[in-house]
């Protein structure tokens, strides 16, 4: 049986999975696939309802059969889309690879930092050919309460995983590198020089353009075993819903882009005025 979607509850909490979470083991309430104006998401989100009725939204990153590479992911259209469902906090899933030895196979890793290694083909920001210039803050790229409120919960389930114990790190930052190749040994070398801990090829630009649609993201990756990343997404949302519904949580990226804007009002152009009220009504819709 096929559940209602609430209209009385908001859905305040996104996932988007990526290698090897493509769905997630909870109630299909419906789908949706808004077209955003920066075009479709990389597939039709998934509307599903936890045990307790709260229900999330859950976006494929590269599409429901795998099929778009990292460099090709329509970012912005995903985080946009995901914004107009009301979405204020993003718990993102990537599988990785680790540079270090104490990282090892089926580890769990909640970075706090991030390496750009794309290349600049990847449009990484909202205000990009629109006549409107802002610069968004990003010294702390994932929010810092949210990863706080996160941990304890993801470690809980970790130490209690029915196939045994499964290792958590956090504070490390990841490597985020073009693809779809895999980095040469002399790249990872260099790339544990400068401080890197893990790599993968997708957590750019998606947290930059989470930051400039205000919603606060948190990034999981995994080596391996997607079933560990959907029994954590199940035990935590719900606690994650509900802090964000008593505002007990307060979300770092709300408000964020008040004083970015550096162009003047009276010199927005109304199409990208418009465009923009998308993401961001407080300050674009008048």
């Amino acid at each position: 049986m096929v559940a209602e979607m609430n209209s009385e509850k908001p859905i305040l909490v996104g996932v988007i999975g990526g290698s090897g979470l493509y769905k997630l083991d909870m109630e299909v309430v419906t789908t949706v696939n808004p077209e955003t104006p920066w075009g479709f998401p990389s597939s039709p989100i998934t509307i599903a309802a936890l045990p307790s009725g709260i229900q999330i939204a859950f976006l494929a990153r590269h599409g429901v059969n795998h099929s778009i590479t990292p460099t090709e992911v329509p970012a912005r259209a995903n985080i946009a889309a995901l914004k107009s469902l009301g979405v204020q906090v993003i718990v993102a899933f990537s599988a990785v690879g680790s540079l270090r030895e104490e990282i090892a196979p089926g580890d769990f890793v909640i970075p706090n930092s991030i390496i750009d290694r794309t290349k600049g083909i990847r449009p990484s920001t909202y205000f990009q050919d629109i006549g409107i210039v802002a610069h968004a803050m990003f010294g702390d790229a994932f929010d810092n309460e949210l990863l706080a409120f996160i941990k304890p919960l993801v470690k809980k389930v970790l130490d209690e995983h029915p196939e045994g114990q499964v290792k958590m790190h956090s504070e490390k930052t990841v490597v985020c590198m073009e693809g779809p190749q895999f980095s040469t040994r002399a790249e990872s070398e260099m790339y544990r020089t400068w401080g890197g801990d893990i790599i993968n090829m997708s957590v750019l630009p998606e947290a930059k353009l989470a930051r400039e649609a205000e919603i606060s993201e948190v990034v999981k990756t995994l080596h391996k075993n997607a079933s560990t990343a959907k029994l954590i997404t199940v035990s935590i949302l719900d606690h994650l819903h509900e802090a964000i519904a008593s505002q007990s949580l307060k979300l770092r990226a709300k408000g964020n882009m008040e004083y970015s804007v550096i162009t003047k009002k009276e010199a927005w152009p109304v199409e990208s005025k418009k465009k923009l009220s998308y993401i961001l009504p407080e300050y674009f819709s008048n």
